[in-house]
This record gives structure tokens, C-alpha cells and sequence, in this order.
């Protein structure tokens, strides 16, 4: 008989791990350990499953670089050993670390899948019980005797993402995440339908971890009216790696001449400026309107569909690696990990 397969439960923290003390009505952080005594559905699993965390849980507001490294070492001491991971995180931040890691991650060839819930296990009407069960499920699932996603993935309210198409969009509806311009990559109702055709390949290369990344980026996010002075002191007074533009509709920004003045010198000194759009669905299309043609001609990137999620870990993580101007650019433009279409 083939063995089960062996799925790592990782707990960073969040609202998914706690448990509600009914004497006092406090919320209390949930052990792990007690996984299948608090949810014996998980034994109706065809897996086996091991807990692992952080030893000090975070609220998700409090993630940060350092600690996508430490998920990453995580994930490399047990690749070999594990048939899958299922990342347990607070709502308010998780397509931020689910995008980041698809980055630092290269070659994939396992299912880290990424989960938490809008209220806490021990609530009567959690939602985190379902996400918890079908993200595992989704994790241990085989074909031909291989990891049947191989990629970074978010699961949330019967839907499968990829991890940096996502972007949390409710902070009130069990229905918190949504993938704008990506269909789901799975669908749990009476049956979980996997959309093949949207999964990443077969992968056979050995695993990368990029563990550098540069996090001194400006995001300016575009107004009427944005003041003149203001962004002049922040962009020759401060010193930033890249910037990303937060634009109008289709990739369009106000087209006077101390805009694309300040936008030509940051350029020139070899920081690349990144344009995405305002817009939660749709995609910069520069050249389509007058007011984009500008940012288009002084050498101004496209983020294409990305979200601002996958935008500042992408420009993170391709900033670590020295790239002529030119090269960034090809390579920003460019699909990597499933994030642009």
C-alpha cells in the first residue's frame, strides 16, 4: 500500500488559532497540538498531519520580511520529508506572504497552501473549521503519484486561489478574498473541482529559496490634486529602491510637467517606477489614452493585471538580484510565477 500523504500544518498566528473560553468569554490562542481532538473530522482525511509554528504567534499586521524567511525555512527543512504545507494566517496580510513566497519559492513542485478565517475556531459559527479541512484536503490531493498543485495557493470560503492573484476584499464577509483577474484554481461544494487547465505544470527542478529581498519602496498612490511639493521632498529626499504608482483606470496619471519631470529624473538615476492600476479588476494598458503615452515614452514599466500585492513582493524580490534597468524591466513585464497575464 502507498503511504499517506504527510501534510506540515505551519501557525503563524491570526484569527484561525483562536479558541473562545466559554467560562470567560476571552479568546485564547489554540494549541495545535490538540488538533485532532478538537476537529475529529481531520482524522476522516486520507493524510497525516503535522503542526509546526512560530513560537511566538503574530497578529498578521505585524508580518514582515523576515518572517516570510522564516515560513521559507520552514518549508525547506521539510520538502523532502512533506507532501504538502498548509500555512495557517491572519486574514489582514495573507496575500501579501502568499504572493511573496511565490516568489521566493522557486520550482514549486508542492502545495503550500495558505488559510485562515474570519472568526475563531471555537466560535459557533466559524468559518475557520471549513477553510482548515478542505485546505489540508486540497494539499494531500495526488494525480499520477505526484502533487496535484504545485504552486503557492489561498483558500478561503470554497475557493482556491493562486496565492498572488488574491487580494482581501472584505473585512466583514466570510466571502474575504477574491481573485480579480484569475478564475479559481479549485472549487469545494458537494465535489472539489480542480480546474486543471489553470494549474502550473508538472515540475521537476529542484527547489530555490530566494531569502533576499529589498524592502525600501515607495508606493504613491495617485489623487486629483496631488501636491506638487510633497511628492518632489519624497521622491529627491528619500532613498527607495523602486517605486509603484497606484494609476488611474487603465494606467493613466495626470500628465503635468513636474509629474513627468520628477517621474523622468527618478528613472534616469536607474530606479525603476512601476505603473498599476487603481482598479481591484482590470489591467494597465499604457498607450491606450494621451494621459498614459507619457508614462509610457519616459520608460515607466507595466504592472499589467498585477495586484498591489504581487506588485511590491515581485519588485521586492527582483530588486535583490542587481538587473541591469533593462533586464528588470523584460523580466518584470514578464510572467514568473503565474502573477500577470
Amino acid at each position: 500500500m502507498s503511504r499517506q500523504p504527510k501534510i506540515l500544518l505551519i501557525y503563524t498566528g491570526g484569527t484561525i488559532g483562536m479558541i473562545k473560553d466559554f467560562e470567560t468569554g476571552a479568546l485564547k490562542a489554540f494549541d495545535f497540538n490538540d488538533l485532532l481532538k478538537k476537529i475529529p473530522e481531520l482524522r476522516l482525511l486520507d493524510c497525516e498531519i503535522e503542526t509546526t509554528g512560530f513560537e511566538q504567534p503574530i497578529d498578521s499586521s505585524n508580518m514582515n520580511p523576515k518572517l516570510w524567511v522564516a515560513l521559507c525555512d520552514i518549508i525547506e527543512e521539510n520538502y523532502e520529508r512533506c507532501d504538502g504545507f498548509v500555512i495557517l494566517h491572519g486574514s489582514d496580510t495573507m496575500s501579501y506572504t502568499a504572493s511573496a513566497l511565490s516568489f521566493m519559492l522557486e520550482n514549486l513542485s508542492k502545495p503550500v497552501i495558505f488559510t485562515g478565517s474570519q472568526l475563531p475556531i471555537g466560535d459557533l459559527r466559524t468559518d475557520a473549521k471549513e477553510n482548515l479541512i478542505t485546505a489540508i484536503q486540497i494539499a494531500a490531493l495526488k494525480k499520477n503519484k505526484r502533487s496535484y498543485i504545485n504552486e503557492v495557493g489561498l483558500y478561503f470560503e470554497y475557493k482556491l486561489y493562486r496565492g498572488n492573484r488574491s487580494s482581501k476584499i472584505s473585512a466583514e464577509h466570510f466571502e474575504a478574498f477574491k481573485s480579480p483577474n484569475y478564475p479559481p484554481l479549485a472549487t469545494s461544494g458537494v465535489h472539489l473541482t480542480i480546474e486543471d487547465d489553470k494549474l502550473f505544470p508538472t515540475n521537476r527542478k529542484k527547489l530555490l529559496v530566494h531569502r533576499n529581498l529589498k524592502t525600501d519602496l515607495l508606493v504613491i498612490h495617485l489623487y486629483p490634486g496631488i501636491d506638487e511639493k510633497l511628492l518632489t521632498s519624497t521622491f529627491e529626499n528619500t532613498d527607495y529602491s523602486g517605486v509603484i504608482l497606484l494609476t488611474f483606470g487603465s494606467g493613466n496619471s495626470t500628465t503635468v510637467p513636474w509629474f513627468t519631470r520628477l517621474l523622468k529624473k527618478i528613472i534616469q538615476r536607474n530606479i525603476p517606477v512601476v505603473n498599476i492600476t487603481q482598479c481591484t479588476w482590470g489591467s494597465v494598458q499604457m498607450g491606450n489614452y494621451e494621459t498614459s503615452t507619457t508614462l509610457k515614452n519616459i520608460g515607466v514599466i507595466s504592472g499589467k493585471d498585477l495586484t498591489i500585492e504581487a506588485a511590491i513582493t515581485k519588485m521586492m524580490y527582483l530588486n535583490s538580484q542587481n538587473l541591469s534597468p533593462k533586464v528588470f524591466k523584460t523580466i518584470f513585464e514578464t510572467s514568473l510565477r503565474g502573477e500577470m497575464s
